[in-house]
């Protein structure tokens, strides 16, 4: 019997639910994100492309290229990242509160800087405040495509590779 192929969107959605319902989680447990808990959906998501990577190898009988494993958790990469900007987007429309939060810890890691004057601090918040869905968005998607590839990257390079030549035979040597 041979088993089937879990393609690269399933595995993308599954992802991306994971790490909506972290997400949440995080947000009305009113876990705050200066701790490791600013690090548990990277991990997870990481972990997840790793995951599909390899799964993929089996599903296949580790019959593919480096490329093609590369190929298949990029897929998964780029919808789980579509996922969590609809998301994201969603999130901070239907609560406004969010926004106010990351403009106060704005403010606060601000004025830790010491170099900074308080006209600077009020140019920066306005700044952030324009364009605050700008930052959140352009970040997500930097953030999430930079560590998507890099996932892929080790998930392609652990997975076993047994391509079979199209000839018909193996790659594997003549004795």
């Amino acid at each position: 019997m041979e088993q089937t192929i879990t393609p690269p969107s399933t595995k993308g959605i599954i992802i991306g639910l994971i790490l909506i319902v972290i997400s949440i989680v995080i947000y009305f447990a009113d876990i705050p994100l200066d701790g490791p808990a600013k690090w548990v959906g990277n991990v997870i998501f990481i972990l997840g492309i790793i995951w599909s990577v390899n799964t993929y190898g089996k599903q296949i009988n580790h019959n593919s290229t480096f490329g093609n494993y590369f190929a298949h958790g990029f897929k998964v990469t780029a919808l789980a990242t579509s996922i969590m900007v609809i998301y994201l987007i969603i999130f901070i429309v239907l609560f406004p509160e969010f926004k106010e939060k990351g403009i106060e810890q704005a403010r606060i890691s601000m004025q830790k800087n010491k170099q900074l004057t308080e006209e600077q601090i009020s140019q920066g918040l306005e700044i952030t405040k324009k364009f605050f869905m700008v930052f959140v968005i352009g970040g997500s998607l930097l953030i999430y495509l930079i560590f998507g590839s890099l996932a892929s990257l080790v998930g392609a390079a652990i997975t076993k590779k047994e391509p079979v030549s199209p000839i018909g035979g193996s790659n594997q040597p003549l004795q």
